[in-house]
């Protein structure tokens, strides 16, 4: 139990002089929470040690209530403003109008497309006058991150991206959030591993990848929604 509390402390120490330096060095930072378990720590991180970072969501209108009720536990907890985006109406409008409220089912090219209106467009606001945004993303989660650096330039949105949990196990996400009792997500209880919209999210099994119930209808290369897809 020692040992795993000394590699959380070094994980910590390490995750805390990045976010210092990221205030010194960036006028604007900003992290983007979609408040899964990841998030939330980071969360609690910056809230902790560099609270200048602005901290922002995307709701995409298709959220579990659930998500909602850990944005309000967070929102207890930290007393802070979070910067909520939504996607355009008329763009939602036009899709649904078009194709139906879960064309998304129907093949990846509609399914990007709702993604792009609900998520990619939405961070692209947030995103602009920016320098930094930060993300908790993490390595293992999936075979698309798996040489995910904790620091590379976002050429599409012309700043610096941060992932400061890049190299942390699930074992270390969960032993944060245990040790600090950080509010999380209820779903995760239920198998949830990782968690989107809700009808494009479901509970995994015992050896599925941690991102299997994300479009778990698709193909395991294409289970990206837009937003950490690099131009080419």
């Amino acid at each position: 139990m020692t040992e795993i509390k000394q590699k959380l402390a070094l994980k910590i120490d390490a995750v805390k002089a990045l976010l210092t330096s990221i205030v010194t060095d960036y006028e604007s930072a900003t992290f983007a929470s979609s408040y899964g378990a990841e998030d939330m720590v980071l969360m609690d991180l910056i809230c902790k040690f560099a609270p200048e970072i602005e901290i922002f969501t995307l709701d995409t209108g298709r959220l579990p209530k659930e998500t909602y009720s850990v944005m309000q536990q967070a929102k207890a907890r930290y007393n802070r403003d979070v910067k909520v985006y939504f996607p355009e109406a008329a763009d939602v409008e036009q899709y649904l109008t078009q194709n139906g409220p879960n064309a998304f089912y129907d093949s990846v090219e509609l399914r990007k497309q709702c993604c792009a209106m609900r998520k990619v467009k939405p961070l692209k606001r947030a995103l602009a006058g920016k320098d930094a945004w930060l993300t908790g993303m993490r390595r293992s989660q999936a075979v698309t991150r798996s040489d995910l650096p904790v620091s590379e330039r976002d050429q599409d949105h012309g700043l610096q991206k941060f992932s400061p949990l890049t190299d942390w196990s699930n074992g270390d996400v969960w032993a944060y959030i245990r040790a600090f009792d950080v509010p999380y997500n209820t779903l995760h209880d239920q198998g949830f591993a990782s968690i989107g919209c809700a009808p494009c999210t479901r509970a995994i099994t015992a050896g599925e990848d941690i991102r299997a119930g994300r479009w778990w209808w698709e193909n395991p290369e294409s289970k990206e929604c837009g937003l950490h897809v690099k131009a080419k």
